[in-house]
């Protein structure tokens, strides 16, 4: 049996939920953590509660950007002679360019007003 932990707001979080997914739905749902920069807990909860999923600029995002895109740029040069792409190339392409929309959004508002990104 699980210990019962309590979260940030004094909740006992002891009830588990579990379920079971492709390994590509899996692939695309820690793309997607990765990019929130938010524990899987956190991520999915937000989502099942339709709250919008705000990503703080860390090293961690930085990186799992980074990684993405580094994935991304050799399926392209792998696909370059041929013109389809695969649905979920095309969703972790949207996912990247929200969440750098977002970060560039909060740089240029921080930089308006002196402040730095927040870590």
């Amino acid at each position: 049996m699980s210990a019962k932990v309590c979260d940030k707001k004094g909740r006992w979080r002891n009830k588990i939920v579990s379920f079971r997914m492709s390994p590509e739905e899996d692939a695309e749902l820690e793309t997607a953590v990765s990019l929130s920069g938010l524990s899987k807990q956190d991520y999915i909860i937000s989502r099942l509660q339709n709250r919008d999923i705000v990503v703080v600029g860390n090293p961690r995002v930085h990186k799992a950007l980074r990684n993405q895109m580094a994935v991304i740029l050799e399926e392209l040069q792998r696909i370059s002679s041929s013109d389809t792409f695969g649905d979920e190339l095309l969703h972790t392409i949207r996912l990247i360019a929200t969440t750098m929309n977002g970060l560039k959004d909060e740089c240029s508002t921080d930089a308006l007003v002196g402040g730095s990104m927040p870590q």
